[in-house]
């Protein structure tokens, strides 16, 4: 069942539209008189990457409407000042399943503070008098629920068979590219897909403070991020660190990056690196953890040849910015997060189907996962890394389609 049936959607405009050879799944016609938008993404910088192309296919089918984007405070840090599909960014409160963030209780709903927050949220929401209100964070067993108070005319977005029922909703299934999946849902809402890869504009502050803190590292630029949310998806600190050594041994320079919680991580990969490169090549090999804001990250990955990455926010970003990229994947998580291209972006995928510690099956979208943090990619191969690295960094040609916000911002 694609749809619920009491709501039915809206005949299809006859004749072709824009991104109809695009077309992911069913495509609705256009809803009467929406004027504001709500999308709700909540989760970490390359979840708020992946919805993109759907931000922006609504954008494209209500371009008289005001889309506010349901999101965490790193989201709005990364969209502020920046041109986007999104006109606003409404911070979510502490929810459970929706926004937990760290340091915040077990189970934030049963918080009498997070309540109030919450009040207060739906307060601001009700307020805008949502016509369309988008669901884009996951299976819907707290979303749903948390998307149908805010009172919009119109809901639609994924389920699983346990959740709340929206106006018009698709079966989720965990192994879906997000990105598909984003452009899925919206075209319920009559919204065919106009952008396929996520983009974002870089802006002359991303690349300022970039410069600041890429100063006087050589070229060509490898950018190393050893982190990941999921301990599981990270490859081993001493294999990021032979890459970093191969690329300072040909004359490059190296800044590794991450956030405060990876500085350890960072730190580990920078030390190994300069232990085993001569004095006079260590200075390559440079540590930028904690220092840069979301802008000064934008700027690094811009100003980057290559990107060497787990799965995370960073490896995700670097491809909405253009900047080539090698990135370690679990073979699951590569459904749903792997860049669509190979000839500027190169996959290592793990095949580990077990706990390497208790054996439990890992590829079941309904099974318990098990309580070991052990890397799942330990077993991608080195050796392959660094040739497409070498590749990547040698190549001259640098990509045509890269975005900037300001005509004339330097490379």
């Amino acid at each position: 069942m694609l749809m619920d049936q009491s709501h039915p959607a809206p005949p299809a405009v006859d004749g072709a539209r824009p991104g109809d050879a695009l077309r992911i799944g069913p495509l609705a016609g256009p809803l009467p008189n929406v004027r504001r938008i709500a999308v709700l993404r909540g989760g970490g910088l390359g979840d708020l990457l992946f919805t993109l192309p759907a931000l922006q296919s609504l954008r494209d089918a209500y371009p008289d409407a005001t889309l506010t984007l349901l999101g965490t405070p790193e989201h709005a840090r990364l969209l502020a000042d920046r041109p986007s599909p999104v006109h606003e960014v409404l911070v979510l409160p502490p929810a459970r399943g929706v926004y937990e963030p760290a340091g915040g209780p077990p189970h934030a709903d049963s918080d009498q503070e997070a309540a109030r927050s919450q009040q207060r949220f739906f307060d601001q929401a009700r307020h805008r008098e949502f016509d369309l209100a988008v669901q884009l964070h996951g299976g819907g067993r707290w979303s749903n629920p948390f998307l149908r108070r805010l009172g919009a005319r119109w809901t639609v977005g994924p389920r699983t068979p346990d959740a709340a029922t929206l106006d018009r909703w698709l079966p989720y299934r965990l192994y879906q590219h997000e990105v598909l999946r984003g452009l899925e849902v919206v075209g319920l809402a009559g919204a065919p897909p106009t952008q396929l890869c996520p983009r974002l504009a870089v802006t002359a502050q991303d690349l300022s403070e970039a410069d600041e803190a890429l100063h006087e590292l050589p070229r060509p630029l490898l950018v190393i991020h050893p982190g990941a949310s999921d301990p599981r998806r990270r490859w081993p600190a001493e294999n990021f660190a032979a890459v970093a050594v191969a690329a300072a041994d040909r004359g490059g320079g190296v800044a590794v990056v991450g956030g405060g919680a990876e500085a350890g991580l960072v730190e580990q990969v920078v030390r190994r690196a300069r232990d085993q490169l001569p004095a006079d090549r260590r200075f390559a090999v440079r540590s930028l953890a904690g220092v840069l804001s979301p802008s000064g990250l934008v700027g690094v990955l811009t100003r980057g040849n290559v990107l060497l990455a787990n799965d995370s926010g960073p490896r995700h970003l670097a491809d909405a910015v253009g900047t080539p990229t090698t990135a370690i994947f679990w073979m699951g998580n590569a459904i749903n997060a792997a860049p669509f291209g190979r000839a500027r972006h190169r996959v290592h995928l793990s095949w580990t189907a077990a706990c390497p510690v208790c054996g439990a099956n890992c590829t079941d979208p309904n099974g318990r996962r098990c309580e070991h943090d052990v890397s799942f990619v330990a077993d991608v191969p080195l050796a392959a890394v660094l040739d497409d690295v070498a590749e990547l960094l040698t190549a001259t040609e640098r990509p045509t389609t890269q975005l900037t916000a300001l005509d004339g911002v330097p490379r």
